[in-house]
């Protein structure tokens, strides 16, 4: 009797054109490594959502 073996996908997470995962701080990291990161006049975050992602910050 022949027994099969399963195969695992692993999940794989999405990279963006910066190389990073997908994800509001990695991006703004990203693009500070590479020099493209944007001046608070021209941010295209809110004050209020970065505010309420810095309280999640650990």
């Amino acid at each position: 009797m022949a027994t099969r073996t399963k195969t695992r996908k692993t999940k794989r997470t999405r990279k963006n054109k910066l190389g990073v995962k997908n994800s509001l701080v990695n991006n703004i990291n990203a693009r500070k490594k590479k020099g493209r990161s944007r001046s608070k006049k021209n941010s295209t975050v809110s004050k209020k959502s970065y505010k309420k992602m810095e309280e999640n910050w650990e």
